[in-house]
């Protein structure tokens, strides 16, 4: 039997007046090695936390990093995207890598990379904004000035469940200064960041601060995402905050996609109950969106409304004071429970600045709980 956990749990340091309520830095862990009540130790605190940072893991190998994962789930089997990522319409194909000898664990980053894990001579691309905004920062700017990519959940959103956690792992970090964030929205909004950084909201901070009648209108609703989204959304571009589209009539038809079956499309409850905590996190893809199903029995069909609204309601939720921007180092690893935060990559690198990550998620064995669910 094992011994109590001797593992620290440190809630992250807050900025005064900051309403952050997300993160925490775990001690005194081998993640090579972890024990049961380790583990345990570690899942309580993620789904307190929700964003759990691990410094100095730099022998953490991709099995360990796929053992770790898939504790959290250990009916879980596949990568979250499944063969998603490898179809070349999706926007998510240029961004992973597939470890051969581990391919649950895809590695991300940036720049040319002549051999990791059994990859060979790769080059590695980290998502710029001016590929998926309608409107970039001006070229002149770009080099101090950012934005947040696309603010979204690890899922496939098709056919298969959302992870229930994701871990994203620093193998290379390129050195870099500051930029600025600006959300370029009209309200003035601005960050500063570190180069690269990954950005973290809390989906029960989103739904705490809402109204009493959008916290009844998110608890009865659920949110139809389109099927094959990453294909069909392929041609449309972002608002400049990362967090949803414009309605230009850019998505592909059902026509231009693969084939559609329409039990594997996902409709899947706006709010998602936190299976240790009970408390009810706002969770929807703003990216992929299509339709909203109401309490009263009513679809709402037009894309442009169903988007209107899901901004509407997220917004408040990635004010500056919100956001947890991580500032990575070599060797850290962190996890985050994808039932209960959103998140944005952020920044861009010159073509020859290497950064390695690696990241494990597994489509989940159910769907996320619902508000009615038993926990």
């Amino acid at each position: 039997m094992d011994s109590a956990s001797a593992i620290e749990i440190k809630p992250l340091p807050q900025l005064p007046g900051s309403r952050r309520q997300l993160g925490a830095e775990v001690f005194g862990i081998d993640l090579n090695s972890l024990s049961d009540s380790d583990f345990e130790t570690l899942r309580s605190a993620l789904y307190h936390h929700h964003v759990l940072v691990i410094k100095n893991q730099t022998s953490t190998t991709p099995k360990a990093q796929y053992e770790l994962t898939k504790r959290f789930d250990p009916s879980a089997e596949s990568y979250g995207h499944g063969r998603t990522i490898h179809a070349k319409r999706s926007i998510l194909h240029p961004d992973l890598k597939t470890i051969p000898h581990q391919p649950q664990v895809q590695v991300i980053g940036n720049g040319p990379i002549a051999s990791y894990e059994g990859l060979k001579n790769i080059t590695l691309k980290h998502p710029h904004h001016k590929t998926f905004h309608k409107f970039p920062v001006p070229e002149e700017e770009q080099e101090h000035i950012t934005r947040f990519f696309r603010w979204h959940i690890d899922a496939a959103l098709y056919e298969l469940n959302p992870p229930r956690v994701t871990t994203l792992f620093a193998v290379s970090v390129p050195k870099g200064g500051t930029q600025t964030l600006r959300y370029d929205d009209g309200s003035g909004d601005e960050l500063t960041v570190s180069l690269g950084t990954t950005a973290f909201v809390s989906g029960y901070t989103m739904y705490d601060i809402l109204s009493d009648e959008d916290k009844a209108f998110v608890r009865s609703t659920k949110v139809q995402y389109a099927p094959h989204p990453y294909i069909w959304m392929s041609n449309a571009r972002s608002l400049s905050t990362g967090l949803g589209m414009y309605s230009d009539g850019e998505e592909l038809p059902r026509s231009a996609l693969p084939e559609v079956e329409e039990e594997k499309i996902k409709i899947l409850p706006m709010t998602w109950k936190n299976p240790v905590t009970g408390r009810l996190a706002l969770q929807i893809h703003p990216s992929a969106v299509e339709k909203l199903h109401l309490g009263d029995g009513t679809v709402i069909e037009d894309l442009e409304e169903v988007r209107k609204i899901c901004y509407r309601l997220q917004r408040p939720g990635i004010a500056p004071d919100l956001v947890y921007a991580h500032e990575w180092e070599e060797g850290d690893m962190v996890l985050f429970n994808n039932h209960g935060v959103l998140h944005s990559v952020v920044g861009a690198f010159k073509p020859d600045m290497i950064r390695i990550f690696r990241q494990c998620n597994l489509a989940a064995s159910d769907e996320p709980l619902g508000p009615e669910d038993e926990i």
